[in-house]
């Protein structure tokens, strides 16, 4: 598949909470076909730890 589906940009940002959740969203795109782009940004809101990823659709050559 030359383009993500059901429209979806081929560069996201995925952010929540470093939790269970976070992790299947991420997870789901990496299923469909993204591939992560460098590590992941963390850091603290006082409260939790907030994670921040970002996928990339791979280029066809």
């Amino acid at each position: 598949m030359s383009t993500p589906p059901d429209g979806l940009p081929i560069y996201r940002v995925l952010t929540g909470a470093d939790d269970a959740t976070f992790c299947r969203r991420v997870s789901e795109a990496i299923g469909l076909g993204y591939e992560l782009h460098e590590g992941p940004a963390v850091t603290f809101n006082g409260e939790s730890v907030i994670v921040a990823q970002a996928l990339v659709w791979p280029a066809q050559s």
